[in-house]
């Protein structure tokens, strides 16, 4: 029974770990998989750039606030919705990510490599 339990955890755990799960409580997705959850409008786009870079080109219908001003805005935004965080490479969204998770936001997805990697329709 031991062994069976053990077993179940290392499964659970690597099972996890495959489904880009991250331990903060949000998914990691890549641009492929971002693509396909705008497409769906299975998500709001959340863009956490300065709003300099959010005008040199963005992903059409995101929502831009700057990751220096999401904390104070955590209660402009449904923590029941689902949504897609978007910064310059990966690194903001991911704090924000954590922010947002950290406040109890039920599904939240970080784009990695972010609009660096970006290949689809943009808007200015």
């Amino acid at each position: 029974m031991k062994k069976f339990l053990h077993f179940l955890l290392v499964f659970l755990v690597v099972m996890l770990s495959a489904c880009g799960i991250s331990s903060e409580g949000y998914r990691n997705v890549n641009t492929e998989e971002a693509k396909e959850l705008i497409d769906n409008k299975e998500v709001i786009v959340l863009d956490v750039r300065t709003p300099e870079e959010f005008q040199v080109g963005h992903i059409p219908n995101a929502l831009l606030i700057p990751l220096q001003e999401l904390e104070n805005k955590l209660n402009d935004l449904d923590k029941e919705e689902s949504y897609l965080i978007i910064c310059r490479s990966g690194n903001r969204s991911a704090q924000a990510s954590e922010l947002l998770t950290s406040n109890r936001f039920s599904t939240i997805y970080n784009m990695t490599g972010g609009m660096n990697s970006w290949e689809y329709e943009i808007e200015n």
